[in-house]
C-alpha cells in the first residue's frame, strides 16, 4: 500500500477511504492502535497472519501484544467506500476531523491531520531519507 491522502470525517464518524487503498484493504478490514499516535488498517490477509503470529508466541509475548486485539475493529466499507472508525480509537489517538491516511507497505495508517503534519516534514527531510536509507543498506 502507498499513498498519502487527507479526507475528513463525517458527522457520524465515518471515513472516505480512498479508491487506491480500497482494493488492497478490502470490503472488511481490522482497525487497531499501533505504536505511534495513529491506527493502522490490516486487510483481512494480514489479520489472519498477524493472528497467527501472534498464537504462535510464548504465553508472556501473547500477553504483550493482547492490546492490539483488545481494541481492534472489524470494519466493513458501505458502498460510498466510507467506513464508521470507532470513537474509542478516534480518542485514543487524537484523531479529530481531519484525518490523513497513509499507505505504509503491508498496511494503511490513519492519523489526525495535524499530528500527522507535524511529523510529516521531520519524516520527508533529505536527512532523515539518507540515515534511513543507509540503516537498511540501500
Amino acid at each position: 500500500m502507498t499513498g498519502e491522502f487527507t479526507h475528513s470525517l463525517d458527522a457520524k464518524g465515518r471515513l472516505f477511504i480512498p479508491v487506491r487503498l480500497r482494493e488492497e484493504l478490502g470490503p472488511e478490514f481490522y482497525v487497531t492502535i499501533s505504536q505511534d499516535q495513529c491506527l493502522y488498517a490490516y486487510n483481512m490477509e494480514n489479520w489472519k497472519r498477524f493472528e497467527e503470529k501472534a498464537a504462535s508466541m510464548s504465553y508472556n509475548k501473547q500477553t504483550q501484544i493482547n492490546p492490539l486485539f483488545y481494541f481492534a475493529a472489524k470494519c466493513e466499507m458501505d458502498a460510498q467506500g466510507r467506513i464508521l472508525l470507532p470513537q474509542n480509537l478516534r480518542d485514543m489517538r487524537g484523531i479529530q476531523k481531519n484525518v490523513v491516511i497513509l499507505g505504509a507497505n503491508n498496511h494503511a495508517e490513519f492519523w489526525d491531520a495535524d499530528v500527522w503534519m507535524s511529523r510529516r516534514a521531520e519524516l520527508a527531510s533529505p536527512e532523515n531519507i539518507a540515515r534511513v536509507m543507509q540503516e537498511l543498506d540501500f
